[in-house]
């Protein structure tokens, strides 16, 4: 049986936590950021959690098998 192709976009974007959780970057921090309030920017710093046993958790589990 042949290997499975990883999503080239989805390794670039998430990893998985110990736990089994996956780890991804809030998107709107890259420009247009003048009019962003200072709160909206520290609450995008930090990275956001999907479940894994949730919608993108499963979705996730098929473009990444071998992480």
């Amino acid at each position: 049986m042949p290997k499975i192709k990883s999503h080239s976009g989805a390794k670039k974007r998430f990893r998985k936590t110990t736990t089994g959780k996956w780890l991804h970057r809030k998107t709107g921090l890259r420009h247009l950021l003048t009019g962003m309030s200072a709160k909206r920017g520290r609450n995008l710093r930090t990275a956001k959690v999907e479940e894994k046993n949730s919608a993108e958790g499963k979705m996730l589990k098929q473009y990444l098998p071998y992480q």
